[in-house]
């Protein structure tokens, strides 16, 4: 039976309010609001900006974007139906917690399509793009760890991976994973603002796939992925041994 974790304080560093977050912010006003807005808040949380429990107020989110309560409104209710946010009648929005459920799913699938878009990549690669691709993103992954860029980084590993789907001739998978990442991508971003990294191995196994690609070997390039994403097991044991998550996220419902 899993233990519950023990409520911890959530950062040395102050949470800031959604008004702070959206302060300057400016919305276009020839695409929808809505998804403007959703989008808006959506990396706000995923990036840990707006962090879980967090209550987001649909006022202050029109004020400090200048619009109107129903777009706000309805982009809160697409957030709930992404399980990024609760509606809670009578008391408000709040960030959800980092799900183990949604966390091991993200997990899974992005294991399984990134196996199939290495092993792509190394067998047929779209003819429109080339391994020096590749290379290019590591090169600029080197210089953001030596200018302990971490967030220039992590960027840079979202496009690594990116590339391996576009290398493959599936570049759309890679958008539709993505919804799915949600959770994942939180704990990510957690373990960065801790300095819970990892660069240089990163950038190890980012080169060993990269290689088993430009020599056409499938195989060398899963058992590289393999290795670089990790086993299921090891994630999920992260969520509970890692004590900056403490508090952050929840677990499943004992049967």
């Amino acid at each position: 039976m899993l233990k519950r974790l023990p409520e911890m304080p959530h950062s040395r560093t102050a949470t800031r309010s959604v008004g702070d977050l959206l302060a300057g912010m400016r919305l276009d006003p020839e695409t929808n609001i809505t998804f403007q807005i959703f989008d808006i808040l959506r990396d706000l949380i995923v990036s840990v900006q707006l962090r879980p429990g967090q209550r987001i107020s649909e006022k202050e989110v029109a004020a400090a974007l200048n619009a109107s309560k129903t777009p706000v409104r309805e982009a809160l209710i697409r957030l709930d139906e992404s399980d990024l946010v609760r509606i809670v009648p009578q008391s408000g929005t709040y960030v959800t917690k980092i799900s183990v459920n949604r966390y091991t799913t993200a997990c899974f699938i992005r294991l399984q399509l990134e196996l199939g878009a290495v092993r792509g990549a190394a067998s047929y690669p779209d003819p429109r793009h080339r391994i020096e691709e590749l290379d290019d993103i590591l090169a600029r992954q080197a210089d953001a760890l030596a200018e302990e860029d971490h967030a220039g980084f992590f960027a840079l590993d979202e496009a690594f991976h990116h590339q391996l789907f576009i290398l493959a001739g599936c570049g759309d998978v890679w958008r539709t994973a993505r919804r799915s990442q949600f959770d994942l991508n939180r704990a990510r971003h957690i373990r960065r603002m801790h300095r819970i990294l990892r660069g240089p191995e990163v950038l190890r196994e980012h080169a060993a796939i990269a290689e088993a690609i430009r020599t056409r070997n499938p195989d060398r390039a899963e058992t590289a992925l393999r290795a670089h994403i990790g086993d299921l097991d090891r994630q999920i044991g992260v969520l509970f041994t890692d004590e900056r998550l403490h508090g952050l996220i929840e677990l499943p419902t004992p049967n």
